[in-house]
């Protein structure tokens, strides 16, 4: 018991200097900012890569297409980040999902990934806790964004598997990525 009451004063002093340095930095949210970024780069490298004829594939009739997947990531980026932000959603009443060509479910989606890079970088610590409400549970607005990046795995998941039944290798599957 003697020495558990020095042990914690070392490791207080050791760690207030540690946690002073972080600063503005935000550990946890950098860290899902990172994975985010990592499914962002390789949705738009597949959409780029993935060529306008196959935007119509769609291996059996009860999925999507290819070009229905881009803009359903589009259409939900958009509406998930904008709740994280606790605004309204930039692209109302547009739906990707629909679009005609693959020029305009690109610069959708690209348009979609640049809003939530917008919205990570306008959150703050007292920002991410704020609880709100997303599909009918409370939940702090960091988690929203979670909630998307799972999101965008979850379908970046099937863009793999369309690419595969194609012949194609997914970027993240690419050497050098």
């Amino acid at each position: 018991m003697k020495m558990a009451l020095p042990a914690a004063v070392v490791l207080a002093l050791v760690a207030a200097p540690a946690q002073a340095q972080t600063g503005d930095k935000m550990p946890v949210k950098d860290g899902i900012r990172g994975t985010y970024d990592s499914v962002k780069g390789w949705t738009t490298k597949a959409a780029q890569q993935v060529s306008e004829d196959l935007y119509g594939f769609q291996p059996t009739p009860e999925v999507r297409t290819f070009g229905q997947l881009f803009g359903h990531v589009a259409n939900s980026n958009f509406m998930i980040c904008s709740s994280a932000a606790g605004e309204e959603n930039p692209s109302k009443g547009t739906n990707y999902e629909k679009a005609a060509s693959k020029a305009e479910i690109v610069k959708g989606l690209d348009d979609s990934f640049a809003y939530c890079d917008k919205v990570f970088d306008q959150m703050t610590d007292a920002k991410a806790h704020e609880m709100m409400l997303l599909f009918g549970r409370q939940q702090p607005r960091l988690s929203v964004l979670v909630f998307n990046t799972a999101h965008d795995y979850e379908h970046y998941g099937n863009i793999v598997t369309y690419m595969r039944l194609k012949g194609m290798v997914p970027p993240s599957s690419q050497r050098g990525m």
